[in-house]
């Protein structure tokens, strides 16, 4: 069949002109019966506007059961009683009646939050108003989910139309079909909804994060986060303590190296990853040393982050270029690395600290160290050592240490070795495999 033949069979109007053009026929006849059916396939196959469908349906239901009253009441994507497109099918013989149940149905309020017991309380209401009239009730399934619900009035009290009737069952059926596939156009809006304004956020969540590392006096800085989704929960920033003084004097003022991670990840790890650093900046600028910060950072965040049900690991730092010393804090982050070269070893950077969000008291302490030439400092989140591979096995602490002790004994820059890495990980996750968790890595060394 071409598709102007099809487009023809399609039109509610094409519909109209047949079923008038038959009305002396009997619409049973397999052959015209096979037209009808082809054509409300089409409309299915085709689908794109509910509201067309339910007319068409109504128009069908009417020159097949011309002496009967339809009532169609149709549930939305929402699964609620669907008041705007309540359909009557009937005959003009039938509008006196038809004005009836309209005004009987504007009566009968259906509640925002619909509960199925009102469909009974409703049903019983309806037999009671029109006793005159046998009510035949069916509900409108597909996939074991009711779509709605359909209700025949006959003067004839021996019909059963619902059980016997293989027409009707044919167009009830393609009604709950139709009725699926608009909840379920309805359900992929919806997430495409959400997908755009997860992306937006992920979008304005990345600008975030610094574009771009500083430039501190004697350090050579990379850093990178990979979120596990499109939003994540990982934190790094780098911020001057001196806001009011030139970029060229900014590269020896001191500067404040934070790493942090959000428990989860997506969307609400996000957010509160977004209102940390909002806090974060504002206290930054104090001046206060490491362990006062997070103090203080505690108290500000603790309440939003009890309602959130949520935590947050924190290490913060802060460099001095003069005289190479840092100091830092930790709530509880994975203590970060550090490469002494005249030693060739690796130490870890730690102290002690709840994580944010636990206690309302909770006390941080602050250690200082003076860095020397070639030292570097690895800041991470638990992402990086809590990859798996294929069998289970975690790439850990000890597989980290493994590997920045074989790159720092090279002459790797700092982004060589964050690259290097993040291809360690890769290799160890194996093809097709995804960080499980989001991974943040700041690496600073002194040249």
């Amino acid at each position: 069949m071409t598709n102007n033949q099809k487009e023809k069979l399609f039109s509610n109007k094409f519909i109209q002109k047949f079923l008038d053009n038959q009305s002396k026929e009997s619409l049973k006849n397999k052959s015209k019966f096979s037209e009808i059916a082809f054509s409300l396939a089409y409309y299915l196959k085709s689908f794109s506007n509910i509201y067309k469908l339910l007319d068409y349906i109504c128009l069908i239901f009417k020159h097949f059961y011309e002496e009967k009253i339809i009532l169609i009441m149709p549930l939305n994507y929402e699964g609620e009683i669907w008041n705007k497109n309540i359909k009557i099918s009937a005959n003009n013989e039938f509008l006196k009646v038809q004005e009836e149940i309209n005004i009987f149905l504007n009566q009968f309020n259906f509640s925002k939050n619909f509960k199925i017991k009102e469909i009974l309380i409703f049903e019983n209401a309806l037999k009671n108003n029109f006793k005159e009239y046998q009510i035949e009730t069916a509900k409108i399934v597909s996939r074991g989910k009711c779509r709605g619900f359909i209700y025949i009035f006959s003067k004839d009290l021996s019909a059963n139309y619902i059980n016997e009737d293989p027409n009707f069952n044919f167009i009830q059926n393609c009604l709950a079909v139709g009725l699926e596939n608009y909840c379920l156009i309805k359900t992929k809006k919806k997430h495409e909804n959400v997908d755009r304004e997860i992306s937006t956020g992920a979008e304005i969540q990345s600008q975030l994060l610094p574009d771009f590392c500083p430039t501190i006096y004697g350090l050579d800085i990379a850093a990178h986060c990979r979120p596990a989704l499109q939003l994540g929960g990982d934190y790094y920033d780098f911020m001057c303590l001196k806001t009011n003084i030139s970029e060229k004097r900014k590269e020896k003022a001191r500067w404040a190296l934070v790493i942090g991670d959000v428990m989860g990840k997506g969307l609400p790890a996000g957010l509160l990853m977004t209102m940390l650093r909002g806090m974060l900046r504002a206290e930054v600028l104090t001046g206060l040393p490491p362990d006062r910060i997070l103090h203080d950072l505690n108290q500000l965040a603790i309440n939003d982050l009890d309602q959130s049900h949520r935590f947050v690991t924190l290490f913060y730092s802060d460099y001095d270029p003069r005289t190479r010393k840092l100091r830092f804090a930790n709530a509880a982050h994975n203590p970060p690395l550090l490469w002494k070269s005249s030693d060739q070893k690796i130490i870890k950077l730690d102290t002690e600290g709840l994580v944010l969000g636990l206690q309302k008291d909770a006390e941080y302490h602050c250690r200082e160290l003076k860095l020397n030439e070639n030292d570097l400092v690895l800041l991470y989140t638990d992402g990086v050592i809590d990859t798996s591979n294929s069998i289970g096995e975690r790439f850990d602490e000890e597989r980290l240490i493994k590997t920045l002790t074989k790159l720092c004994k090279q002459s790797y820059t700092s982004q060589e070795i964050l690259n290097k890495i993040f291809k360690k990980l890769d290799d160890f996750t194996g093809l097709n495999r995804h960080l499980e968790d989001d991974a943040s890595m700041v690496i600073f060394q002194l040249r």
